[in-house]
């Protein structure tokens, strides 16, 4: 028995090194791991319930023989009383007495065995008790590490998805030609405002002619009128 339970809490280490570096999916082996953990608490548990039967059979057992002896017992005293009576001849009662004591022993002895056996079962069911129940709790904890694995697989499923995804659109040239564009545009931007600018400055300087045209005509009236009036032309 104690060779099961060593085969049960032992795991086979080099084996789940070698399966995790032929890239095999470690959920599913741990979901078979588990499942043949739930088989071998099965088996033990059978084996604590025949262990338990025994038990139950051997104290049972024990207990009829106390009472069986106890039953000689008294069966001895009667034969003694009937010969005391006179109902029963000494010899007659005496082998009659002899044969229900040696009975009485056996039957006393027998109990006494039994009650042995029984105790020697009663501990070792307690013991696989013990280891079943501990199997169990890491049953239940393999199970709650299970619900964990698989929830960070899809997580790291979907991250590495997103992650590929965005990597192939950069490897696409979307990003690439998007920046491309950005430039276009600031630089088509940059030139009609410069194309603006010369605009404004090719305005200014036309009026700034005109009004030193229109200033020069307005002198040169001035002076000829002067000169027109020094020579007395009206």
């Amino acid at each position: 028995m104690t060779g099961v339970f060593q085969r049960i809490f032992k795991i086979g280490q080099s084996q789940a090194h070698a399966a995790l570096d032929g890239l095999e999916d470690p959920i599913r082996m741990t979901e078979q791991g588990i499942r043949d953990l739930k088989k071998d608490l099965q088996e033990s548990m059978t084996s604590l319930a025949e262990v338990k039967a025994i038990a139950i059979r051997l104290k049972k057992e024990a207990e009829e023989n106390k009472g069986r002896a106890a039953e000689y017992e008294r069966k001895a005293m009667l034969l003694l009383q009937k010969m005391q009576k006179g109902e029963l001849s000494q010899e007659e009662a005496d082998k009659l007495a002899l044969e229900v004591l040696k009975r009485k022993e056996d039957a006393s002895a027998n109990a006494v065995r039994q009650m042995k056996e029984w105790e020697a079962q009663d501990k070792m069911a307690t013991q696989l008790q013990s280891k079943i129940e501990k199997l169990k709790s890491t049953v239940t904890g393999y199970e709650n590490d299970l619900v964990t694995l698989r929830a960070r697989a899809r997580t790291a499923r979907s991250t590495k998805k997103i992650n590929a995804q965005l990597a192939k659109v950069d490897s696409s040239g979307t990003l690439a030609m998007l920046e491309k564009m950005k430039n276009k545009v600031v630089e088509d931007e940059s030139l009609a405002q410069a194309y603006g600018d010369m605009a404004e400055a090719d305005k200014s300087i036309d009026d700034e002619i005109n009004a030193a045209l229109q200033g020069s005509s307005h002198a040169s009236s001035d002076s000829l009128a002067a000169m027109k009036a020094k020579l007395g032309i009206a």
